[in-house]
């Protein structure tokens, strides 16, 4: 193969590659159609041309057999008036005419086959136009699909669907501890609750023994009518009641801290 014929082939190829990629389907479709439209306006054309020229044949003929059958007449009544030379005349006329109808008769049987041909190619170019409407716009919306469908998958395949995965995951281990940290929140809630009221049952049996403890020191203690008969409660000097004093303040102030 010589270097013409390969660079010929390269550019060929080349071209059909970037015809093929710059054809739409949606225009080439249209386009088809309306180029079998205007073949089928130039075919009504020559099929209408075709039937007049038949009829114009037909007429020829016709024309050609009323002469033919006229001049024979006129042979057979120059023959009747004896005048021989006018009727081979005559039937000398007749038979031109009869030779020129029989020719028309060949074009016009002709002529009448080719109309039929043309008609029943004009039908079936019309079946076909009407074809090509109806698969037209079937292709069409095939055509806007395969579009559709084709930018949803570049779409799809644009994102990134790991990274948007791990990102919901992210967000659902998120929100479960969180969840977790307002059970505990909670949680911490209730017992403090538990906790106050337990101090507040603490604090009632320190004051009833602090209670207790004043009266024994004031001397008021109920306990002392027990005492047998005779006996006076023990008196506790100051520099006893001092450290007494002293224990009772650090318990006051144990029980305010608390």
């Amino acid at each position: 193969m010589g270097l013409f014929d390969r660079v010929s082939r390269l550019v060929r190829s080349n071209v059909n590659a970037a015809i093929s990629n710059a054809e739409d389907p949606e225009k080439i479709l249209e386009q088809t159609v309306l180029d079998m439209q205007e073949d089928l306006v130039q075919f009504r054309q020559a099929v209408a041309q075709a039937i007049a020229s038949q009829k114009r044949l037909e007429q020829q003929y016709n024309q050609a057999q009323n002469q033919a059958s006229e001049w024979y007449r006129r042979a057979q009544m120059a023959l009747q008036k004896g005048d021989e030379t006018l009727a081979r005349e005559a039937l000398t006329r007749r038979q031109s005419f009869t030779e020129t109808a029989t020719s028309l008769k060949n074009q016009l049987d002709n002529s009448v086959s080719q109309v039929a041909k043309l008609k029943r190619n004009m039908t079936a170019l019309e079946s076909k136009l009407a074809e090509a409407k109806t698969k037209k716009e079937m292709l069409k919306a095939r055509a806007r699909a395969a579009k559709a469908n084709e930018q949803l998958n570049r779409t799809l395949g644009s994102v990134d669907t790991a990274s948007a995965m791990g990102a919901f995951d992210r967000m659902e281990d998120k929100v479960l501890q969180m969840e977790a940290q307002s059970e505990a929140v909670m949680e911490l809630s209730s017992d403090s609750l538990e906790s106050q009221f337990a101090m507040l049952e603490m604090g009632s049996g320190v004051d009833s023994e602090l209670e207790m403890m004043k009266a024994q020191l004031a001397g008021t203690d109920p306990n002392a009518a027990a005492l047998p008969a005779g006996e006076t409660p023990v008196q506790v000097s100051e520099p006893e009641k001092a450290p007494v004093d002293a224990e009772l303040e650090q318990l006051r102030a144990q029980l305010d801290e608390s």
